[in-house]
């Protein structure tokens, strides 16, 4: 189905006309004007990747300058004029449901398809382009298979896809089951936290995932900072919080939850009050990171970096027979994450295999992270991990992190160097529907 623009016809209608007769009486009629504009015919498949749910898009299907398609995939996921319900688009009302993928094949050697990620902003007429979504990455080797982008061999039951974020610049490898006709096999018995149904399990593997965004692991050269928050309208006075400002797979803020001003926990984690202490964190942070100039500019860009709040688990989860090794609760677009993303983990998980991080000291022992020192880098050429065996960790290095829907688990391989080579998770993936959405431009 090719794309293209087409007028349609809107009939507007105008206030009542009245008529006179030629005894006098009088009619009303309603007069009718009919205008012009243009729709965008955009073919899409609306898939449920990981934790997310999104538009996976032919990169052909849309125009070939990058700055045209935030009109469109604004118009498609309906938030145009500002509209937090979404309602004339696809979009579900949520920051985990309203993105997008553009797919192509690859010429860069030694990868099968590449991808954009694009957060549509819920309530604005704002697009993200700075960062990954490693939920959505999870889908785009099922969306390449069917597509006909890659093709699986006669008989073959399992495919890996190499794969190529244009955002971060990064590589991941995906392995995905095959059915008998060469197509995805979406059905299995696997199972992800946050995800009521089970599918076949999609590996994921982010590949020397260190530095996607600032090019070093820890752009501040410390693998904890202090991160003070000045007054502004509707904050307590200021505070400080530790954090780790650490960058895999995606840039984020790892932030000690005992180190909270007392104001976050009096309210809730979802309270207007603890939104703004997390955001007023977040936009510190990133100045720290290099990623913005000034917290005002910093606001403008309210996906990178993330932010997430960790804590040590008190035991197993409901429902849950393991102990995580790290609780963590994910903030997205300015509100609470029903999850974790998919980065996060990664992140999350590589974090908590480098000795000095907030992430490894609250796994290794229960001493406030308050009391502690700022823990300096040192040279940043890669990830390094300790050659001693940390709490909770197990040899293998699988990390098991509990968020508020249940645990996911990160494997973190290391290379006889001590560096981190790839750290991988599981997910599933659904094709919900195929089809065009019409957007009015």
């Amino acid at each position: 189905m090719s794309t293209q623009y087409s007028p349609v016809a809107v009939a507007t209608q105008q206030p009542p006309t009245q008529l006179f007769t030629k005894a006098g009486g009088i009619v009303t009629a309603a007069s009718q004007i009919i205008h012009q504009r243009k729709i965008y015919r955009l073919p899409s498949v609306l898939m449920r990747s990981g934790t997310s749910r999104g538009l996976f898009i032919h990169r052909h299907h849309l125009p070939k300058s990058q700055s045209e398609w935030g009109t469109i995939l604004i118009g498609a996921l309906g938030s145009r004029n500002n509209d937090p319900r979404q309602l004339e688009g696809v979009g579900g009302a949520t920051s985990t449901t309203s993105k997008a993928v553009v797919v192509s094949k690859s010429y860069r050697p030694g990868i099968d398809v590449e991808y954009t990620f694009i957060q549509i902003t819920v309530g604005q007429e704002k697009v993200d382009m700075t960062g990954n979504c490693g939920n959505m990455a999870s889908g785009i080797a099922a969306f390449a298979l069917e597509e006909g982008l890659i093709t699986a061999r006669p008989g073959q039951s399992e495919l890996s896809v190499r794969i190529y974020n244009t955002n971060t610049r990064s590589v991941l490898v995906e392995t995905i089951q095959v059915n008998d006709s060469g197509h995805f096999l979406e059905d299995g018995e696997y199972h992800i936290s946050g995800v009521k149904g089970t599918g076949s399990s999609i590996k994921v593997s982010f590949l020397n995932p260190g530095g996607s965004m600032t090019g070093k692991v820890f752009p501040t050269g410390n693998r904890q900072d202090k991160i003070m928050v000045h007054e502004r309208s509707g904050l307590p006075e200021q505070f400080m919080v530790k954090a780790t400002l650490i960058d895999v797979s995606n840039p984020f803020i790892f932030v000690d939850s005992s180190s909270l001003p007392p104001d976050y926990h009096a309210t809730g984690s979802d309270s207007d009050i603890a939104l703004d202490i997390i955001e007023s964190i977040r936009r510190q942070g990133a100045v720290q990171f290099g990623l913005a100039s000034d917290v005002d500019s910093a606001g403008l860009k309210r996906g990178t970096p993330k932010i997430a709040v960790i804590s040590k688990p008190l035991g197993p989860l409901p429902g849950f027979n393991t102990r995580p090794d790290i609780s963590v609760l994910a903030y997205s677009m300015g509100k609470v994450h029903p999850s974790v993303q998919l980065t996060g983990a990664v992140c999350l998980g590589a974090a908590a295999c480098l000795e000095g991080t907030v992430v490894s000291e609250l796994m290794k022992s229960e001493i406030p992270l308050s009391s502690q020192e700022l823990t300096p880098l040192g040279t940043d050429v890669s990830l390094k991990i300790t050659s001693e065996k940390q709490d909770n960790i197990q040899n293998d290095r699988s990390i098991v992190i509990g968020h508020s829907s249940g645990t996911i688990d990160v494997d973190v391989e290391v290379t006889e160097n001590d560096l981190v080579q790839s750290v991988t998770v599981f997910r599933t993936a659904r094709r919900l529907f195929e089809g065009t959405i019409l957007v009015p431009l």
